[in-house]
């Protein structure tokens, strides 16, 4: 999925020290209304451990990310006794599509040979790698 991040991410911790950042994309439907306008899903997406992390540090309200991941559906008690159904999206991997507010190109592709991730821009999220070029340049 391709989508703008609704608000900021929210990261907790698990008792155990396990990262787990929540936020909601929303990703726009292929069609339009009756009206002519487009509408768009909001789609509550969860992220743990590293990318977690990474995620809280770097992603902000407004962001165009990839997302790919699976469904999942669970359930608990709310407050008042009932029953509470969520599905959500657990992400395996997130690719930022754009830059931050700064302007600094904060484009990522998570990749697996950790040992480059030191190469030329020494801020770069750990297991990211910075692509270089224009928009028309890239190969997607």
């Amino acid at each position: 999925m391709i989508g703008r991040l609704t608000k900021d991410p929210e990261i907790r911790y698990l008792p155990s020290g396990v990262a787990v950042t929540t936020f909601f994309l929303a990703v726009n439907r292929n069609f339009t209304n009756q009206q002519g306008e487009r509408e768009a899903d909001f789609i509550p997406i969860v992220v743990w451990r590293g990318l977690a992390e990474t995620c809280a540090k770097y992603l902000s309200k407004g962001r165009l990310v990839a997302v790919s991941g699976r469904i999942q559906t669970r359930n608990y008690e709310g407050r008042d006794g009932q029953r509470r159904y969520v599905t959500e999206v657990v992400a395996d991997e997130v690719v930022f599509l754009d830059r931050d507010s700064s302007g600094m190109d904060r484009s990522a592709v998570p990749f697996d040979d950790l040992s480059h991730s030191q190469q030329e821009y020494e801020d770069a999220p750990a297991g990211f790698q910075y692509i270089e070029g224009e928009e028309d340049e890239l190969p997607f």
